[in-house]
């Protein structure tokens, strides 16, 4: 367990866990933000993907995360930006439920030939 909760892991506290991923810098390629497996019980809660104010995407660049539970792709949100709107708005809050005994792997990624800042947290509560 990580107090601070910088990690790629999921912190467990009493019926709440949690994890930062830190600053994630991605430059046309995925990386991992997030991997771990899941005790005996579920997590129910909110995955959050943002990207840094201040980060510079060249117009028609993708920048998005993928979420996988055993090796399985089950969420994946990636956007292209506008070559008229170099910024997107990908602060956004999701809702997750990951089943018990889970293997899981959350990856940020981007076209992007510059380093852009991209950051995740996951909050919430488990269940037995």
């Amino acid at each position: 367990s990580n107090p601070t909760g910088t990690s790629k892991g999921l912190n467990y506290i009493g019926q709440h866990a949690f994890a930062n991923s830190g600053e994630i810098l991605v430059n046309n390629n995925t990386v991992t933000m997030f991997e771990f497996n899941t005790q005996n019980s579920y997590f129910l809660g909110t995955f959050t993907y943002g990207v840094d104010q201040n980060a510079s995407l060249s117009g028609s660049k993708l920048i998005g995360f993928t979420i996988k539970f055993d090796g399985e792709k089950i969420m994946q949100l990636v956007t292209q930006t506008a070559t008229n709107y170099p910024m997107i708005d990908f602060d956004n809050n999701y809702a997750i439920l990951i089943p018990p005994n889970t293997r899981v792997l959350i990856e940020s990624e981007t076209t992007n030939t510059t380093n852009v800042p991209t950051y995740g947290m996951l909050v919430g509560e488990v269940y037995a």
